[in-house]
């Protein structure tokens, strides 16, 4: 898409989805309401978004300021960051959460109109880039990158999903402009032109390719983490109201942080959450939200995604989706610094939890976890019935995948999982006697 048409569109999406004020605006006497813009199914934005709505910890933020003002918020749901960034420009949102390279289209469009915005928090992250995945229908016989030449893919351009085709083109020696067809369109159409032939192949952003896999509609061909660049969702706030309600700015944060803890410490509790209020199977949503998810959801904005996220900006630039974008006065942490206090240090400090390969019993509470992928398969072996998901990490790459849309390996006495065709061919390759196997053969093997 040309840099022009992408700008029109922005622009022409703010008054179609106008709000009805936000902190400044809709400041009547001693009532504030403030405008929050999340992502429902974009599942590793929930800690500000979905299940932090459902909680219902920023209303309790706000309530306990007791400043004088009586606090309404406007929760405004949204398919993808862009029409967030339209309206937060427009002065229209106050908060919005969206993914890395939206952010950074965020951040130049609200310097280019004279509205800048500013990161101020972090809500999921991959340190490899495993958020996002390019898939094939089920039947499409690919098995690498370089089956896509010629071929029409689709993805959302722009978006981090967008970032990661480019870049495993790129290093698959495949030109991204010239080498396939690129169709920009939005999750969902993507997804339909997968299921209906007319895409052969879907590079998009968290949730959409674990939901086709789940759905039997797609089959992973690329893992994002293959890049081992991180990609995360962050929280972006426009500047003039985190000026003229730093209490509140903090107030979301610390609801955010709360809701963060909630996730973590209520995995499968918060997956259920989620699934309700989005329609998306609750199976799905653990899949990247659950103890050992292919996210870690935590506040603070770490170092090596703002390294991360100044490597993007040259993708978006060769796209002429933005110019020079200054990552560094984008991102602010002052303010959750202030709202988290001394526990921002510890957070900062935080590193994901290793990858397990974990078992969700059928009408259980909590999932069970087991040392090898091995292990996990002889425990579904025995329990057949009474499993209603299985996930096991990618034997490269960590990422956690459903262990019955896995790549099986057999090493010898060993059961490898991978999450596409490619890398496993390349163990296989470079494991004398090692094979590709099926779920079956694998399950057969460790029983």
């Amino acid at each position: 898409m040309k840099h022009t048409a992408v700008v029109a569109t922005v622009l022409l999406l703010a008054p179609l989805t106008a709000c009805g004020g936000n902190a400044a605006a809709g400041d009547d006497g001693s009532t504030v309401t403030v405008t929050v813009g999340y992502q429902s199914k974009t599942i590793n934005t929930v800690t500000a978004g979905t299940l932090l709505r459902s909680l219902g910890y920023f209303e309790k933020q706000l309530n306990s300021l007791h400043d004088g003002h009586t606090y309404k918020v406007d929760w405004q749901d949204y398919a993808t960051g862009a029409p967030i960034t339209a309206q937060m420009t427009a002065g229209k949102i106050d908060i919005g959460s969206m993914g890395d390279f939206p952010l950074l289209i965020n951040a130049a469009r609200g310097k280019q109109l004279g509205k800048p915005t500013r990161l101020v928090s972090v809500t999921g992250y991959n340190l490899r880039g495993g958020l996002n995945t390019i898939v094939t229908s089920p039947d499409s016989g690919f098995v690498s990158l370089d089956d896509l030449r010629g071929k029409k893919v689709s993805t959302s351009v722009g978006s981090a999903a967008d970032g990661t085709l480019v870049r495993a083109l790129q290093r698959a020696g495949i030109d991204p402009d010239k080498g396939i067809e690129k169709l920009n369109q939005q999750p969902a159409v993507g997804a339909s032109a997968l299921s209906a032939g007319s895409a052969d192949a879907l590079s998009q952003f968290v949730a959409w390719p674990g939901l086709l896999a789940y759905q039997g509609k797609a089959q992973a061909l690329y893992d994002g983490a293959e890049l081992d660049l991180p990609t995360f969702h962050g929280v972006t706030a426009r500047e003039d109201f985190a000026k003229q309600r730093p209490t509140v700015l903090e107030a979301f944060l610390k609801a955010q942080a709360e809701a963060t803890d909630y996730l973590n410490t209520h995995p499968v509790g918060a997956a259920e959450s989620v699934a309700k209020a989005t329609g998306l199977p609750a199976e799905v949503v653990y899949l990247y939200n659950g103890a050992h998810g292919i996210a870690t959801f935590d506040p603070a904005i770490k170092p090596q995604l703002i390294s991360a996220l100044k490597e993007d900006v040259s993708v978006l630039k060769a796209a002429k989706l933005t110019g020079d974008v200054d990552v560094d006065s984008f991102v602010d942490d002052q303010y959750v610094k202030k709202a988290l206090g001394s526990d921002y240090a510890s957070r900062l400090a935080l590193k994901p939890s290793a990858s397990a390969s974990e078992v969700w019993p059928k009408g259980a509470s909590k999932t069970q976890s087991f040392r090898t992928p091995a292990e996990l398969l002889a425990y579904v072996s025995a329990h057949k019935d009474g499993i209603r998901a299985a996930y096991v990490p990618d034997a490269t790459t960590g990422t956690l995948w459903f262990a019955d849309k896995a790549v099986w390996v057999a090493d010898g006495g060993r059961l490898l999982p991978f999450v596409a065709p490619e890398t496993a061919e390349a163990y296989v390759s470079a494991h004398g006697g090692a094979r590709v196997v099926t779920y079956a053969e694998a399950l057969e093997q460790a029983s």
